[in-house]
């Protein structure tokens, strides 16, 4: 049993999203079992488009089913933008994946911001944050809620959900949602999720593909130097999966597994 963060690479996009969707199931599967619900939260970036490749591919196998309407899908960090912005998670996943699901699925949930509070990161979210208590439990029972899977990106600066290299925010220990005022990437008003929280999931799958991540990802795995992936990877070792193409791991050392369930 490995304790270390699990790297797959693949050739192409297309393996990789036949990979991701066989995880992407398993998770589904055992939180269905656990619970008869699939909690999930997705973050934004180039995430959607390959999420949608891989679970808007058709079933190869009866095991291989997409059970739409057990799933609560919430959102990993959001910017402080109406739900039909353009920088809007919600708006991108909408674009990519939600629209394009086939006729008949039934309805499941999707939680997004509260947009009557875009003025107020604050209380965007706390308002967040109660929408994860009044799905997980309530906050004085447990003190972290457990996702099934995080489904997580990894920017070119080794940032994922909004937090960033060096932030103050990094040490947030007590809320499950913060908000930032400072996003050194664009736009600079958003809510996320805790580091605290990110580290209690079940799973965690990070994706990342293209030959432009390959010195972060140097960094990452061969150094850590305390970017919010590295500290991911440390503090869930193999409750952690990464989803590469092999052009964003060319140069790493750190050791591939070959993927299996």
């Amino acid at each position: 049993m490995t304790k270390q963060a699990n790297l797959y690479a693949f050739p192409t996009i297309d393996a990789l999203a036949a990979a991701l969707r066989a995880y992407v199931i398993s998770c589904q599967d055992a939180g269905l079992q656990r619970h008869g619900v699939f909690k999930v939260a997705v973050s934004g970036g180039s995430l959607p488009k390959t999420l949608a490749q891989a679970l808007l591919a058709p079933p190869s196998s009866e095991t291989d089913v997409i059970k739409w309407d057990k799933w609560e899908i919430f959102f990993a960090d959001e910017r402080a933008v109406p739900l039909d912005h353009p920088d809007s998670n919600y708006g991108l996943l909408k674009a990519e994946l939600l629209d394009k699901l086939p006729e008949g699925v039934a309805p499941f949930k999707v939680h997004t911001i509260d947009p009557e509070a875009l003025e107020d990161t604050q209380e965007l979210a706390d308002r967040y944050e109660q929408a994860l208590v009044q799905s997980f439990a309530s906050r004085d029972s447990v003190k972290l809620p457990i996702f099934d899977l995080l489904l997580l990106g990894c920017g070119p600066d080794g940032h994922t959900c909004s937090l960033f290299p060096g932030h103050p925010l990094l040490r947030e220990s007590d809320a499950w949602v913060a908000p930032i005022e400072d996003s050194p990437k664009p736009p600079p008003r958003r809510v996320t999720l805790t580091l605290p929280v990110v580290k209690h999931a079940v799973r965690i799958a990070f994706v990342a593909t293209g030959g432009g991540k390959k010195e972060i990802m140097k960094e990452i795995f061969e150094q850590g130097n305390g970017l919010p992936c590295a500290l991911v990877n440390e503090g869930t070792g193999e409750r952690c999966s990464w989803f590469v193409d092999n052009a964003a791991v060319e140069g790493v050392s750190y050791p591939r597994r070959p993927f299996s369930l």
